[in-house]
C-alpha cells in the first residue's frame, strides 16, 4: 500500500492529511470550509483515493492553502521518491462534464529521473468572487500550492455558466487525471541508477 500522514501546524493553521492512494474512495473530511470539504470528498471519491483531511485555521485563505501543501506533500511521500515514480503511468487526464460546464484537466507527476517537475496552469474565468462559502480565488491557489509541494504540472481549464458546477467538474477531472497517473505500469522496468535521457 502506497499510503503517507502527515501534519503541519504552524500560528496560522493546524492539518492533519492522510492518503492511501490504492483505496477505494473513502473520504473523512473536515475543514471547517463546506464547500472545500465537499471539493475534497469528490476528489477522493471520483480518484478512489482513501483521504482523511483535518484542518482548522484563523482565516479560509490559509486552510485552503495549508491543505494544498499537505497534500501534495502526502503524495509526493505515498508515491515515494526517485524510481519509484518511474514505476507509474506518470501522466494522466480526464475531460467531464457537469451540466452546463466542462472541465479538463492533464497531469505529469513524473519528469526527468522520475523527480517530477512543478507547474500549474489554470485557465478559468469565475464570474463571481465567492461560491457557497469559499473565494473562488481559493480554489487556483489550492491547485497551485498542491501541484507545487507534490512536484506535479497540472493544467486545468473548464468553462460554464454555474460556478458551483465548474468548480466541482475541475475536483472531479483533477482527480480522475491523478487515479490514472498515480497507477503503478508494470510493463516500466525502472533501474536504480539509470535513466533515460530526455522528458
Amino acid at each position: 500500500m502506497r499510503t503517507a500522514s502527515i501534519r503541519r501546524k504552524t500560528k496560522e493553521t493546524n492539518i492533519e492529511v492522510e492518503l492511501n492512494l490504492d483505496g477505494v474512495g473513502t473520504r473523512d473530511i473536515s475543514t471547517t470550509i463546506k464547500f472545500f470539504d465537499h471539493m475534497l470528498a469528490t476528489f477522493s471519491r471520483h480518484g478512489f483515493f482513501d483521504l482523511a483531511v483535518k484542518a482548522e485555521g484563523d482565516l479560509s485563505h490559509h486552510i485552503v492553502e495549508d491543505a494544498g501543501i499537505v497534500l501534495g506533500e502526502a503524495f509526493k511521500k505515498a508515491i515515494g521518491e526517485v524510481g519509484e515514480r518511474e514505476k507509474t503511468v506518470r501522466f494522466g487526464y480526464a475531460i467531464i462534464p457537469m451540466d452546463e460546464s466542462i472541465a479538463r484537466c492533464a497531469v505529469d507527476i513524473g519528469g526527468i529521473g522520475g523527480e517530477g517537475r512543478s507547474y500549474t496552469v489554470f485557465e478559468v474565468d469565475f464570474g463571481k468572487e465567492t461560491v457557497e462559502d469559499i473565494n473562488t480565488e481559493n480554489i487556483p491557489h489550492f491547485i497551485n500550492s498542491f501541484a507545487t509541494h507534490a512536484n506535479f504540472t497540472i493544467h486545468v481549464c473548464a468553462k460554464g455558466e454555474n460556478e458551483h458546477h465548474k468548480i466541482e467538474a475541475i475536483f472531479k477531472a483533477l482527480g480522475i487525471a491523478l487515479d490514472k497517473a498515480t497507477r503503478v505500469e508494470e510493463r516500466r522496468k525502472a533501474k536504480k541508477g539509470k535513466h533515460e535521457v530526455g522528458r
